[in-house]
């Protein structure tokens, strides 16, 4: 089933986005293997060349390692994994404060809603 895509925004950054947080919420587990380009290309339906331009990327950041020969893996690097984490919540943060303004919100029961949601049982 391809992956579903938002208008507007680069086809690249959303692949890293989407595969940055299987990542991190650990479909691709720490330090085993990664899937194949041509494999994710025909799940997400995007061009091989597309998903290569993501994974290089990934690359950069240090999630992803290539074994020469062996594919690619996902870093065990605690360090790497842990600023991956800070880098989303920056952005996700990001988002919500910019929505938050636009609609005249106050922060104080933007923080408290938050607080309150926190612990409810998903």
């Amino acid at each position: 089933m391809a992956w579903k895509f938002r208008p507007g925004l680069a086809l690249t950054v959303q692949i890293v986005d989407r595969i940055r947080a299987d990542i991190l919420k650990g479909v691709y587990e720490s330090g085993g293997p990664f899937p194949t380009v041509r494999q994710l290309a025909y799940d997400a339906g995007v061009n091989p060349n597309t998903m290569q331009k993501a994974l290089v990327l990934l690359e950069k950041e240090g999630l992803l390692i290539t074994n020469s020969t062996n594919g690619r893996t996902v870093t065990d690097d605690g360090a790497v994994l842990d600023e991956a984490r800070r880098k989303a919540l920056r952005s996700f943060t990001s988002n919500i404060i910019k929505e938050a303004k636009n609609m005249s919100l106050d922060m104080n029961e933007l923080i408290k809603s938050i607080e309150k949601g926190w612990n409810i049982d998903e």
